[in-house]
């Protein structure tokens, strides 16, 4: 689907290779308050994207624009069919005294795509891909807050669907329901499904996501795989030693940068060095090294590196 500000939907997908696309997309409410500006996103097929930011940082206004609950102000954007989308954006209401298995019935019901005949069939199929088969006859409020949020992404997935949008899928979960939501996530992606999973939750992102975009106060501040996004800073070494101003001096006179030294801990930017010519340079210069590690950057650290702020990283 590909919709010009001010222009009714159509029909096209992005294109083979992308789920959504957007250009120039932008989300200015009355009294010039910009929550979306400018935003250029490309989400490849078949990736788990992480859509990253504090909250208020444009993530839940950009996801209803692409779901067409909001109208751009300007810009273009493209994403699959909408009848192939699946969407989890402040989850459905389900009935407490009812069963999981009933409650998706009636959601099915509401589709008038759907058709009746086959309702169970979809249903059922729903249920096993999440993984709650054997929690099909048990009354809703009985379920835990992971069951729930398992419940809310099958009713999302009662058709076929080639992207599935989740807005914050782990948040006020406890860890066994983040560790089943994100398990989850990752078995959807191996079908072939496209999954765009808002979140503010770093360590989450990092854990469950290919790709990721970092959004602040309403502009894309990076994007690309998790791995480009981390490589983009510099791996750095860390000793442990008693000998910290020794070993300081040694790494400086081999060559590497940005020491620096705090109490019994020197670390420096790795380069080029091997870690363990470096260990054995130190030991040869008799400083005692209790340990050394070569530590990389984390989402987090780039995040605040790009942006001088930080977000929630456990929750």
């Amino acid at each position: 689907m590909t919709l010009e500000a001010g222009a009714p939907f159509g029909a096209s997908p992005p294109s083979d290779d992308h789920a959504i696309v957007t250009e120039g997309l932008t989300k200015r409410f009355k009294g010039g308050q910009i929550a979306v500006d400018a935003l250029d996103l490309t989400v490849p097929r078949g990736s788990v994207y992480g859509f990253l930011g504090p909250n208020g940082s444009g993530k839940t206004t950009t996801i209803r624009m692409l779901l067409g609950l909001v109208a751009p102000t300007s810009g273009t954007f493209s994403v699959v069919p909408l009848p192939r989308v699946g969407a989890l954006v402040e989850g459905p209401a389900f009935y407490p005294y009812l069963s999981g298995e009933a409650n998706l019935l009636r959601y099915d019901a509401a589709d008038p795509t759907a058709s009746g005949r086959t309702a169970r069939t979809r249903v059922t199929t729903a249920l096993e891909r999440v993984g709650l088969s054997a929690a099909a006859g048990k009354r809703y409020r009985n379920y835990s807050l992971g069951m729930r949020q398992r419940l809310a992404i099958a009713a999302a997935l009662l058709g076929p669907r080639e992207l599935l949008i989740l807005d914050e899928p782990t948040n006020g979960l406890d860890p066994q329901g983040t560790r089943e939501v994100r398990t989850l996530v990752k078995e959807i992606a191996s079908d072939g499904t496209t999954v765009f999973v808002s979140s503010h939750l770093l360590a989450e992102v990092e854990q469950m996501c290919t790709h990721a975009a970092i959004m602040r106060t309403g502009r894309l501040v990076a994007h690309g795989t998790i791995a480009s996004l981390s490589g983009g800073r510099a791996p750095r070494l860390r000793v442990e030693t008693p000998d910290g101003a020794d070993a300081a001096r040694v790494l400086r006179g081999l060559g590497l940068t940005a020491v620096a030294h705090e109490g019994p801990e020197v670390s420096a930017e790795l380069g080029g060095h091997a870690p363990e010519r470096l260990n054995a340079a130190l030991v040869e210069a008799g400083v005692a090294v209790r340990g050394l590690s070569v530590v990389r950057p984390s989402l987090e650290e780039v995040f605040v590196g790009l942006t001088g702020e930080g977000f929630d990283v456990e929750g």
